[in-house]
């Protein structure tokens, strides 16, 4: 019998967490990807209620990956190459403090990770904007309802997923082919 290696869980926010769900189902190593809230301060928040802007909370997705297929590093390098983390609270239409750019961190490797990530991006010059991805201790995670769960599978001639998802999508697939299922 083979030993199962351990599972990790990364905690994301870039904007829409339909965007970011639609990106990380597709890699490799990911064995599962949930959308839901973060980041706030009421528990158990409803869709309507984050839309708000006034529970704290961030739409994010929780990634459980395996870490001796893709690393956390690497999860990192692809939502920083699949959103903007120059905009305050903001991804492309959507505007508010829910779609802000932030990384809740699981333990203190994870933050240490993000933090060379975000420097090596600084050094880089990719971003010629200051990133404003905040690193944040993870505290809780509330799963999106039910009609959130794989929203670009299920939607995929919806505007929104054509307009804004799709291209995402698309960008990701050229740029990491590499990183993708098989």
């Amino acid at each position: 019998m083979t030993e199962r290696s351990p599972r990790e869980i990364a905690t994301l926010a870039g904007g829409c967490f339909w965007c970011l769900e639609a990106v990380f189902e597709q890699l490799r190593g990911v064995e599962r990807v949930v959308p839901g809230y973060s980041g706030g301060h009421i528990v158990g928040p409803s869709y309507e209620q984050v839309c708000t802007g006034t529970t704290g909370h961030a739409e994010a997705v929780q990634v459980t990956f395996d870490p001796q297929v893709i690393s956390y590093r690497e999860l990192l390098d692809v939502f920083f190459a699949i959103h903007d983390p120059t905009t305050l609270d903001r991804q492309g239409p959507d505007v508010g403090t829910q779609y802000r750019s932030a990384i809740f961190y699981h333990d203190p490797q994870q933050k240490a990770t993000a933090d060379q990530a975000i420097a090596d991006l600084r050094t880089s010059g990719t971003w010629k904007r200051p990133i404003v991805t905040e690193i944040t201790p993870f505290t809780a995670f509330y799963q999106a309802e039910a009609y959130h769960r794989e929203y670009y599978r299920q939607n995929p001639a919806q505007p929104y997923c054509q307009v804004v998802i799709a291209p995402k999508v698309a960008k990701f697939r050229k740029q990491h082919p590499n990183r993708l299922r098989t």
